[in-house]
């Protein structure tokens, strides 16, 4: 796995992806001891519109990842509209 890459993670992966996952890898941790076949990767969760929501560390085994044949595109960031404060109210 490489930074970029958009893996699934399911009960082929490890037991705790009961609910599986969309993750964006950022790197794969090889300083982390493992045993045989499985690695310590970190990355991005993706939400279904594929905007990472959270960062994770997982723990994972490497011939049940899921690659996506296509990146999950990123949504357009939302620009904010700027909070408008009226004159101060006395009284």
């Amino acid at each position: 796995m490489k930074a970029g890459d958009v893996v699934l993670l399911a009960t082929a992966a490890s037991v705790q992806f009961l609910r599986p996952i969309f993750v964006r890898v950022i790197r794969e941790l090889p300083e982390r001891h493992t045993y045989d076949g499985w690695v310590w990767i970190e990355g991005y969760e993706l939400n279904a519109a594929g905007d990472a929501v959270a960062r994770r560390e997982l723990y994972v085994m490497r011939r049940g990842v899921r690659f996506q044949a296509q990146p999950t595109a990123p949504t357009k960031a939302t620009k904010r509209r700027p909070v408008r404060r009226g004159p101060a109210r006395v009284g």
